[in-house]
């Protein structure tokens, strides 16, 4: 694909890769990335990679990323991506297990890192660095130094490259990408080229991506939802990627890229609905009655426009709530999106309903890194807030006796390497893939996930419960930033929370409320009163035994550096059930 796609636009000056150089985005033609890809390959071969070795990326987002994992695969090497911000001993237990032969690290901190642990993973050769090499590490090669050894052996064997490409079959395995799950060690998912391409083609047809558009980059290389969605399906229909320079600066990198699609997870909205709400509070009355006049009006539009009914009173009022509110808020996303395509956790739908009366789409999909990743998707004429959309083509769903949606396709993984008993608890023998996950299939075909087998609560009283559609209703607080619900085999269910510091903060400075520290505003009984009460708000709706009797207040957001989220955002509940496990015992002292 990538060899057969930079040969159809070698003659344009169309840019595969954007990134930014002195402060200014510059693109990497397709003929350059080929080029690049050729020499990086031919590089490594002469360091004796060759098809079936594996090779890990250790980076953040960037070109090199992409040139290296191209170069990699195409001599059919296994590429085996680690995140970053994993520690040293994770980052060594993958290389272990994988058996990776050559690291290729980002910069000085990620070198260190596995020099620290190199002794310890004997099937490792080589390390590389894209960034310029200390001086003092003649055992490392730079990245400039591979493209050099490249041209010399591509001098010697101009056809090795390509003699290695058509050796690549599509049964071939491509990566390991190894699941960070919330407990235990991580399993190496085995990915084979069929499985990635079929996944590609698949989702492609539904999500419409069109040839010369245009992709902020930002979610981690590393998890299959942006290699595959991201990356691999923007190089095959003839895309532009651009690297944000980290997931901080993704509203200002989204100013200056101009993008036509996001790939992105519901985290960001949150980010983006909780910014939005608090500009428009901190303006005059006016400026607030203007804007929820405005969002009043879209949510009424879009709901008579999704049931086909036609009104010009009502569409010139919402091209007044256009000119007046929704076109800022969409100059801040560059002003060319044409939507964004939320994965990896669920999308609470009063978020998806928030931007579409913005006149934003959100495209959400579902799928699993087992299953390359994508299952379904919503179409992007006929979605359903609520729903993960309707299954792409190729692939198969059912729902199980117990309620498990079990998956089957060419997309479904190989297994997971060197650990048979696992794939065989997942991949029955009809090939059905247990996805772990809770879900109805409607009379129209759409899937709604309702929450993890495994998370099920099951409370004292017999109870089955499940955790995250609670916790989604509660992130819809403006006063909220992370939820974590508690009430596995417990009387009643209680809840761990990081509010949203800054907006407690104006509330407390607005209401006179004394403090010097994050521990002194979440512990004033004022701050907890106000939290009560939006609790009180939002679960008048829940049946008794799914309602937060208790909360406490953190004083600290939960941080993946910290071990208690996922590269992916995910909660680890295991890890900050035993963290805060004082204060969630004090939540239940007295309760015989």
């Amino acid at each position: 694909m990538f060899s057969a796609l930079t040969k159809k636009f070698a003659s344009s000056q169309r840019a595969l890769f954007m990134h930014k150089v002195n402060g200014k985005y510059t693109g990497i033609s397709y003929s350059a990335a080929r080029e690049k890809v050729r020499a990086c390959a031919n590089g490594f071969a002469s360091l004796g990679i060759a098809k079936g070795d594996r090779v890990s990326i250790i980076s953040e987002n960037r070109p090199e990323w992409a040139i290296t994992d191209l170069a990699v695969v195409s001599l059919g090497a296994i590429d085996v991506p680690i995140y970053p911000t994993l520690t040293a001993k994770q980052t060594e237990f993958i290389l272990n297990d994988a058996g990776v032969c050559a690291v290729i690290v980002s910069n000085q901190y990620q070198l260190n890192k596995v020099q620290k642990i190199a002794g310890n993973v004997s099937s490792l050769k080589h390390i590389i660095i894209m960034n310029d090499k200390p001086t003092d590490t003649p055992d490392v090669l730079s990245l400039h130094e591979v493209f050099a050894r490249g041209g010399d052996f591509q001098a010697k064997n101009p056809q090795y490259v390509d003699d290695a490409i058509a050796m690549v079959r599509p049964d071939s395995l491509l990566t390991f990408i190894y699941t960070s799950g919330t407990t235990g060690n991580p399993k190496g998912v085995m990915l084979s080229h069929d499985n990635i391409v079929s996944n590609m083609i698949n989702a492609a047809r539904v999500i419409q991506i069109k040839e010369g558009f245009r992709m902020l980059s930002f979610l981690p290389l590393s998890h299959s939802f942006e290699r595959m969605a991201g990356y691999y399906t923007s190089i095959a229909c003839g895309g532009t990627i651009a690297y944000a320079e980290s997931i901080e600066t993704v509203r200002d990198n989204m100013l200056e890229v101009q993008p036509d699609v996001v790939m992105t997870v519901p985290r960001l909205f949150e980010r983006i609905h909780s910014r939005i709400l608090k500009q428009v509070e901190s303006g005059s009355t006016l400026k607030k009655k203007i804007f929820y006049w405005g969002i009043g009006v879209g949510h009424e539009f879009q709901n008579a426009r999704k049931r086909g009914e036609k009104s010009s009173i009502l569409a010139m009022k919402n091209k007044v709530a256009d000119k007046l509110v929704f076109s800022k808020v969409r100059e801040r996303t560059g002003g060319r999106l044409q939507f964004f395509v939320s994965g990896g956790a669920a999308l609470p739908r009063e978020f998806g309903e928030f931007f579409e009366a913005l006149g934003l789409t959100i495209i959400e999909g579902y799928g699993l890194t087992e299953t390359s990743p994508v299952l379904t998707v919503n179409p992007r004429e006929a979605y359903k807030f609520g729903s993960v959309g309707k299954t792409i083509p190729g692939v198969e769903l059912k729902i199980a006796a117990d309620g498990e949606i079990l998956a089957r396709g060419p997309n479904i993984m190989q297994g997971y390497w060197n650990n048979p008993e696992a794939t065989a608890e997942v991949i029955d023998k009809d090939g059905w893939f247990h996805t772990g996950d809770i879900g109805v299939i409607d009379s129209d075909g759409y899937v709604y996930i309702t929450d993890r087998k495994k998370h099920l609560f099951v409370s004292s009283g017999g109870k089955n419960i499940a955790p995250q559609p609670i916790e989604n209703l509660f992130l819809g607080s403006r006063f909220i930033e992370q939820f974590v619900l508690i009430g596995d085999r417990r009387m009643f269910l209680t809840a761990l929370i990081v509010p949203d510091f800054d907006v407690l903060k104006e509330y407390a400075d607005s209401h006179k409320i004394s403090y010097t520290s994050y521990s002194e505003l979440v512990g004033a009984s004022e701050i907890h009163q106000l939290i009560d009460r939006d609790i009180q708000t939002l679960q008048k709706d829940l049946s008794t035994y799914e309602r937060v009797r208790k909360f406490r207040l953190l004083e600290k957001p939960l941080t993946i550096e910290d071990g208690e989220l996922t590269p992916t955002l995910k909660v680890r509940r295991k890890v900050v059930e035993e963290r805060y496990s004082a204060l969630i015992e004090g939540m239940y002292e007295g309760i015989s």
